[in-house]
C-alpha cells in the first residue's frame, strides 16, 4: 500500500493516489505514522538531495480525510506549518484531504524558511475546513465531488420539472376557508382553533377566492393597535369584517398584494416551489376550473413540505442518485448560524430570551423576515420557539380583549397558548421544532422536515444544546434550486 518515489503521480487502477509528505524541521531519524498505517506501523522518511533538514516520503492513499503525526528522534511531533486539529482524545495531529483528482507531486523546497514565508494562510479559511472535516469524521460520511453534488441537484430539479401539483393533493382531508364578511377576531380564533397558520379568503358576492388570512396580518393588527396609527379601535375588532380590515389596510400598507396568488394542478412542482419562494409565502391554494363552471374548486394548500415529502418519497428507493443527501448538513451552505459559525458576510442567527417583549419580539420576526425565532435561557441554552402563528392564540377567547404587547413577554405569550386545549397540526413541541446536530445528515433534516407540521430544525450542541443555528424549509430549497 505504501511506497517511496515520484512515479506513478495519477490515480492508479486501486484507486490510491500517491501523496508526499514533508517534514522540513531537521533531525536525524523521521517516521511517518498515522490513521493510514492504523497508527501502528511507521514509516521512514528520506532527506531530500542537497538538504539535511528536509525529509519526504511519497504514500499511496485512499480518497477521504487523514490524519498523521511525524516521529523525530524517537519523539511524537506535528508540523505546525502544516494543517493540525486536536482529535478527540486531545492529540494534536496533521491533517489532510486526498482527493480522487491525481495530486502533481512537486520536490519540497530545500530551505525550510522559504517554506514557512511562502505560505501565506487562510486562518479563518483553515478553521472552516478543519471543521468541515471534523464533521466528516463523526458523520462517517463520504465527501462528494462537486460534480457529484451538481448531479444530485439537477436530479432533483428533473423531479420538480416531470411531476405536477396533481401529486400533493392528499387521500383525504379538508381545507378550511374564511369568507370575509366574518368579523376580523373571529377569524384568527377560527385559525388558532384549527391549528393552522393560514387560510384562503371566500368573497360570496363575486364567488371567487380574492386572498389569503395570515398570522402575519395579525401581527399587523396588533402592531396598529399599539400604535396612534390604528386602522380602527380594539373593540371593533369584534364587528369589523376581514374585508372591511383589508380594504383599509391596503391604503396603510404599500406591499400588499392586491391579487389572490394560486395554481392548477397540472402545474409543475417546479413552478409550486418558485411560486411560493419568489413571492415568500408559506402556502399557495391549488385551485381547480371545472369545465363550464364558473366557481372554482379547493383542492388544496400547497406548502414546501409537501413536496419536500414528494422528494422524499422518490429518492428514497435510489440513494445512489443523490449523494449530496448524505454529506453532514454543518459542512454545507444551508440555513441560518449564529456568529462564529455563520460565514463571514451571512446574516447572523436571531435568538430571543423568553423575558424579552412580545412587541419586540414580533418587530424581529416582521424585519427579519422569518416565520419563527429560538428562545434560549440565561445561559444560553435552547428552550423553545416562538413563530409566527403563535399570535393567533391572543384571539383564542373572543370574549376578552387582546393584551398590550408590551405587557406580554415571550414566555407569558407561550403559557397562553400551551393553557388551551390546541389540537391543531402544531399542538405539540414535537410538531412546533424538531432538533439535530451539524453532523446530522442533509437526508436526515429533509426527511424530519418533510413530516406534518415539522418548518424548522433547530441546530444545537450535542452536549451544551446551545444553540448554533437554525435550518428551514425555504433554506433547503433555496439550497436544492441555487
Amino acid at each position: 500500500m505504501f511506497g517511496e518515489g515520484s512515479s506513478g503521480a495519477g490515480v492508479g487502477t486501486t484507486g490510491l493516489v500517491p501523496t508526499r509528505f514533508v517534514w522540513p524541521h531537521g533531525g536525524r531519524r523521521v517516521y511517518l505514522c498515522g490513521d493510514f498505517t492504523r497508527w501502528q506501523e511507521t514509516l521512514p522518511l528520506s532527506p531530500v538531495e542537497g538538504s539535511s533538514s528536509v525529509f519526504q516520503v511519497i504514500c499511496s492513499l485512499s480518497p477521504g480525510y487523514h490524519q498523521y503525526k511525524f516521529i523525530v528522534d524517537g519523539e511524537w511531533r506535528h508540523d505546525e506549518q502544516q494543517a493540525h486539529m486536536v482529535d478527540t482524545n486531545g492529540n494534536v495531529n496533521n491533517w489532510l484531504l486526498v482527493t480522487k483528482q491525481p495530486h502533481h507531486i512537486l520536490p519540497p523546497t530545500s530551505d525550510p524558511v522559504t517554506l514557512g514565508a511562502t505560505m501565506d494562510v487562510d486562518h479563518d479559511m483553515l478553521h472552516h475546513i478543519v471543521t468541515i472535516l471534523a464533521l466528516m469524521a463523526e458523520s462517517g460520511a463520504t465527501i462528494v465531488t462537486a460534480a457529484e453534488a451538481e448531479a444530485s441537484k439537477k436530479n432533483i430539479m428533473d423531479f420538480l420539472l416531470n411531476h405536477s401539483a396533481y401529486e400533493l393533493l392528499p387521500e383525504s382531508g379538508k381545507v378550511v376557508a374564511l369568507d370575509v364578511t366574518l368579523p376580523v377576531k373571529q377569524a384568527f380564533h377560527a385559525l388558532y382553533e384549527q391549528g393552522i397558520p393560514a387560510a384562503p379568503l371566500w368573497d360570496a358576492a363575486a364567488q371567487q377566492f380574492v386572498g389569503m388570512l395570515t398570522a402575519s396580518d395579525f401581527i399587523t393588527i396588533l402592531q396598529q393597535l399599539e400604535s396612534n396609527g390604528a386602522v380602527f379601535p380594539e373593540e371593533e375588532l369584534e364587528t369589523h369584517t376581514i374585508a372591511e380590515w383589508k380594504e383599509e389596510k391596503q391604503g396603510l400598507v404599500a406591499t400588499t398584494r392586491h391579487s389572490l396568488v394560486s395554481v392548477g394542478p397540472d402545474d409543475t412542482l417546479r413552478h409550486v416551489v418558485d411560486e411560493l419562494l419568489s413571492r415568500d409565502i408559506a402556502q399557495l391554494p391549488i385551485l381547480y376550473y371545472p369545465a363550464h363552471a364558473l366557481v372554482p374548486e379547493l383542492l388544496h394548500l400547497a406548502c414546501l413540505s409537501d413536496v419536500l415529502k414528494c422528494i422524499c418519497r422518490h429518492f428514497r428507493h435510489v440513494p445512489a442518485s443523490v449523494p449530496l443527501l448524505s454529506q453532514p448538513i454543518g459542512t454545507l451552505r444551508v440555513g441560518t448560524w449564529v456568529p462564529g459559525i455563520a460565514e463571514l458576510g451571512s446574516r447572523a442567527l436571531r435568538i430571543l430570551r423568553g423575558d424579552e417583549r412580545l412587541s419586540q419580539a414580533l418587530a424581529v420576526l416582521i424585519e427579519a423576515r422569518v416565520s419563527a425565532l429560538p428562545i434560549v435561557d440565561e445561559n444560553g441554552v435552547f428552550q423553545d420557539v416562538y413563530a409566527r402563528r403563535d399570535i393567533t392564540a391572543l384571539a383564542r377567547d373572543r370574549t376578552h380583549m387582546l393584551p398590550q404587547l408590551n405587557d406580554l413577554t415571550v414566555n407569558q405569550a407561550l403559557q397562553i397558548g400551551a393553557a388551551q386545549d390546541w389540537t391543531g397540526s402544531g399542538s405539540s413541541s414535537s410538531s412546533r421544532y424538531m432538533m439535530c446536530l451539524r453532523s446530522d445528515s442533509l437526508r436526515y433534516v429533509i426527511e424530519r422536515l418533510a413530516l406534518p407540521g415539522v418548518r424548522r430544525l433547530i441546530c444545537i450542541e450535542a452536549g451544551s444544546r446551545q444553540v448554533e443555528g437554525i435550518i428551514t424549509l425555504r433554506d433547503i430549497f433555496h439550497f436544492l434550486l441555487a
